[in-house]
């Protein structure tokens, strides 16, 4: 990657995708064509002040490549329904499994590298592992629709005799960071821990209704998004092996854990509530999730994880605290 390059984003409006727009920008690069459904005026604050070439709605993306062949050489395709409360599954092929595949043909038809967002999710209850092996992938039991289309496009993918001349799936996990505000029930634990610490000195967590689990013991491997996306620029950067890769930090941490660093960071004595967690989750609900990061880290790729800690800190006094965006 150059920084005249042209590259577009997927999702660029979203949480992470803002993020990168932004981590792009930092590094020098301006021709971004960023792609989204801009409608939802939530997400403008997101890219207030970025740099880019042009935003084109995600349903004019392909007629916009098609009358400028050549021009993108990159894509980050971070654009999904990401609801994993909304259980209709035709809302998630529609976005995360068709458009997928359009955006995989396009990159083959226009000779574009492809960096996509799997999701941690395709891995289910865990029963198989959270190794990123292709062998695997056609097994997986994702516990919701959500998880059943990434699962889906990554299966795909792997069946294609033709493919972009780079591509790599990535597994992301429980991402966190700023530019999550719009994301209401969706948005990190993180940060609706933090708004009802603010708010009433306390907070709720899921009671487990898991006989392997104390409250607040459920486990997951929290990753900050600068994390996330120095991992996606690191592969588009150096195009290793094609293939799916997990994105966490490999170290599980406990949601007691989470928030003792949210009320040490704020000073404020740890006071927890633990609550029923909702019936429409609750049998779909994820225990534990930790991912095997050897394949990626076999690769080359050397740049420190953020800790939990020092992670909750920078984005609580960075940006949650004067409600500020990357």
């Amino acid at each position: 990657m150059h920084t005249n390059d042209t590259v577009a984003i997927t999702g660029a409006a979203g949480f992470i995708g803002s993020y990168l727009v932004g981590f792009l920008n930092a590094l020098g690069f301006e021709n971004l064509v960023l792609v989204d459904d801009f409608e939802d005026e939530r997400k403008a604050k997101n890219l207030a002040g970025k740099k880019y070439l042009e935003k084109v709605p995600r349903l004019q993306f392909f007629d916009w490549c098609k009358s400028r062949p050549g021009t993108i050489k990159h894509i980050f395709h971070l654009g999904a329904r990401t609801d994993t409360t909304e259980m209709d599954y035709s809302v998630h092929k529609k976005w995360n499994l068709d458009y997928s595949k359009d955006i995989w043909a396009l990159c083959i038809a226009q000779n574009i590298s492809l960096v996509y967002a799997s999701s941690a999710a395709t891995y289910g209850n865990g029963e198989h592992g959270y190794v990123d092996s292709h062998d695997i992938v056609s097994q997986l039991q994702p516990l919701n629709p959500y998880g059943a289309s990434k699962n889906d496009f990554d299966v795909w993918a792997l069946e294609q005799k033709e493919s972009p001349s780079f591509w790599a799936g990535v597994k992301f996990f429980n991402v966190y960071g700023p530019n999550e505000y719009h994301k209401g029930r969706m948005a990190s634990v993180i940060f609706h821990s933090y708004n009802q610490i603010k708010n009433n000195g306390s907070v709720k967590l899921f009671r487990s209704h898991n006989p392997g689990y104390k409250d607040g013991e459920q486990e997951r491997d929290f990753i900050y998004v600068r994390d996330i996306v120095n991992i996606c620029y690191w592969l588009m950067q150096h195009q290793p092996a094609n293939g799916l890769y997990n994105a966490g930090t490999g170290h599980a941490r406990t949601f007691m854990a989470l928030v003792t660093a949210i009320f040490n960071t704020l000073q404020i004595p740890v006071n927890i509530q633990f609550i029923d967690t909702p019936l429409d989750i609750r049998d779909k609900y994820q225990y534990y999730t930790e991912a095997d990061m050897k394949k990626l880290l076999d690769k080359g790729y050397n740049i420190p994880f953020t800790t939990l800690e020092d992670g909750v800190e920078d984005y609580i006094k960075g940006y949650l605290s004067i409600a500020k965006y990357y």
